[in-house]
């Protein structure tokens, strides 16, 4: 567009009734990509009309409800007074230096997040999060071994019986020849058993137990309980989780999750919950090859055979038990000589258990079983699952089960069976397609990020469904929940949260110039390229960042236009306007205005930073003159021509303040 005899470029946006706006390149960050259900069209507004601002301000009234109960569980944790673990000793030195593997970077620094908060005063509430196969339970036995070397006993909470045998061997096997006593207790023990462990836990003869559900059963008792490891947090209920509330609210906690369902992540987002991300996967790992395709009884039989002929061992994954012992039979009549076993919740303890650890010692060649194999199960021999019915899965359970094949360095496959997709749901058919597209490796985020997309999302904090983000769509919500969690902080709960020296900073500073400052058609052609660099700009949040991105476009363009780098500069101009609590710069006719917020409860006008600058402005009264709207106090500078004299006005001014 044409504005005042320069060239700018902006974004036209269509309301309701065809209105139009024209969007600034510099004020992009304000715009972002609608995600709210798929399938369901998003409602338009009228320009002007006050029922966007409405609904954005109910949104952010209930989510600081939910928020403001979340920070005070915090603040009540923050208060708590833990046990305060010691350093390392050399125990723990020769338990971590006796893993097989190579640590990644990210499990490295997982260990030490995890460390640290363990040897503080306050309890720990971590959550580990990193994509199946990529070495979280390592983390956790870990730290259970840092709480048995202080005497602590350690609780590892699993969600299926199998987990919980497969962890106690995997412990067992990682602490031989340590002084530690691994335990564990699910369905698989007679009642005797069950009591025997139980009376050794209390006596404080436990240092290490791993276990179902049961472990909340009020029979439970510890004797000195320091750690609670929970893995896959997502599949345990509500009921269950008031249980671990009451147990662990001076009790250091560890969560291990691989597909962060977005309120877990968002526990963290609030500093309800510190966060480590494990994104990095183990040296050698490969992604998992993965096709779909309708039921095929020659491609069953030869993705078995092809599996079996290299050494290794396939699971093949049915949803119903009433018919799993005819695919069993099925397998068997089409590859002669493999052997097969069949594992589903309904079976007795011990004889499951039984074809479990006859499978992990590769007494059989194929394991058909129901979904409980989803969690944790870590066999690496076995690198092929053929997954029927597959349209009857979540997708997150998809994502859990191809999991369980690829955890070695051989190349692995899933193979996924449906009916014909034209048969099938909308969403049915979105989850397959999702799930046959995100096979590299770390790609659990991008398959929990499309979760929401194809289901909708409902309230990410609190327990009700509620339609906040089918309304809103995701990047907006996320704003509003930043917005409350920043305002509850400063207002609420300012003495919890060191604030900042004096942060008198605003959420946004607008830049508006009659300068040309845009990336030329002739310097870059292709518009959606170009609108991507706008908006890659509008997010670079520092100097390193902003230097990264001049090079980069350098490279791959040539020399940057003058109109560039003066659109680089606005940045700059941007990111110093914020810092002096601005909400807006404009530049014309030689005269730069700075606009101060028109709430007079702002804090940047309670700040010894404001008084001295206005002292500033009161020394120089042939350059700088004010005046207040009902909207904002605006001071206004003569003489500034271009934008590097803003930025020494401002560079002024911030001298003045400090």
């Amino acid at each position: 567009m044409d504005i005042q005899g320069t060239t700018q470029e902006v974004v036209r946006l269509v309301y309701k009734d065809n209105d139009l706006l024209y969007v600034s390149v510099n004020s992009l960050h304000k715009i972002a990509k609608f995600t709210g259900k798929d399938g369901t069209v998003p409602q338009l507004h009228k320009l002007g009309s006050p029922a966007w601002d409405k609904q954005k301000k109910a949104t952010k009234k209930k989510v600081k409800d939910i928020a403001r109960e979340l920070i005070s569980l915090y603040a009540r944790r923050k208060a708590e007074k833990g046990f305060q673990f010691n350093p390392d000793n050399y125990l723990q030195m020769e338990m971590e230096a006796s893993f097989f593997y190579e640590d990644t970077p990210d499990q490295s620094k997982a260990t030490e997040d995890v460390k640290r908060d363990m040897e503080k005063e306050q309890p720990m509430d971590r959550l580990v999060c990193g994509d199946v196969g990529f070495g979280k339970t390592e983390v956790a036995m870990r730290a259970v071994f840092k709480a048995a070397c202080d005497s602590k006993q350690a609780a590892v909470l699993v969600p299926t019986t199998i987990l919980a045998q497969q962890h106690y061997r995997t412990f067992k096997k990682r602490f031989a020849g340590f002084p530690v006593n691994v335990d564990y207790l699910n369905r698989f023990k007679s009642a005797k058993e069950q009591k025997t462990t139980l009376e050794n836990l209390k006596a404080g003869k436990v240092d290490v137990i791993i276990g179902t559900h049961r472990l909340l059963g009020k029979d439970v008792e510890f004797k000195d309980l320091g750690l609670l490891v929970i893995d896959e947090e997502q599949k345990f209920g509500v009921g269950s989780k008031e249980k671990l509330k009451a147990l662990k609210v001076n009790v250091d906690t560890l969560t291990l999750t691989a597909t962060p369902i977005p309120r877990t992540l968002h526990f963290s987002l609030m500093g309800a919950r510190d966060l480590s991300i494990i994104n990095t996967p183990p040296p050698n790992r490969q992604p998992v090859h993965t096709e779909l395709h309708v039921f095929n009884r020659q491609m069953l039989a030869e993705a078995v055979q092809y599996e079996v002929n290299r050494g290794g061992q396939a699971f093949v994954v049915h949803s119903r038990v009433k018919d799993i012992y005819d695919i069993a039979r099925l397998i068997e009549d089409d590859s002669p000589g493999v052997r097969v076993c069949v594992a589903h919740g309904q079976m007795e303890g011990h004889e499951l258990e039984d074809v479990m650890v006859r499978f992990i010692e590769g007494e059989y060649d194929v394991l058909v079983a129901t979904t409980i194999i989803e969690s944790g199960l870590d066999i690496t021999n076995a690198n092929t699952i053929i997954i029927n019915n597959a349209h009857m899965f979540g997708l997150s359970d998809l994502h859990q089960m191809r999991g369980r094949v690829g955890r070695s360095n051989v190349k692995a496959f899933c193979y996924l069976f449906s009916p014909p997709l034209s048969v099938l749901t909308d969403d049915a058919r979105k989850r397959l397609r999702t799930i046959e597209e995100f096979n590299e490796l770390g790609s659990g985020f991008q398959v929990a990020m499309r979760d929401l997309d194809i289901r909708g999302a409902g309230n990410m904090l609190g327990g009700e469904q509620s339609g906040f983000i089918s309304e809103m769509g995701f990047e907006m919500y996320h704003k509003i929940l930043d917005e409350a969690v920043r305002e509850l902080k400063q207002e609420e709960f300012s003495d919890l949260f060191e604030s900042e020296a004096e942060d008198i900073s605003s959420r946004e500073c607008q830049v508006e110039t009659d300068f040309e400052m845009l990336i030329p058609s002739d310097f870059v052609t292709n518009i959606a390229e170009r609108l991507s660099l706008y908006t890659e700009l509008a997010n670079v949040k520092n100097e390193t960042e902003l230097m990264q991105f001049s090079s980069g476009l350098a490279d791959r363009f040539g020399k940057l236009p003058q109109s560039v780098l003066k659109l680089i500069d606005t940045v700059r101009l941007k990111w110093a306007g914020k810092r002096l609590g601005l909400e807006k710069i404009t530049l014309n006719n030689g005269q730069m205005r700075m606009y101060f917020p028109g709430d007079s409860a702002a804090l940047v006008y309670s700040s010894n930073a404001f008084a001295r600058m206005m002292q500033h402005v009161a020394n120089s009264p042939n350059k700088f003159s004010m005046k207040q709207t009902d909207k904002a106090l605006i001071t206004q500078v003569r003489g500034v021509e271009s934008v590097f004299e803003a930025m020494a006005v401002l560079a002024d001014f911030e001298a003045a303040g400090n």
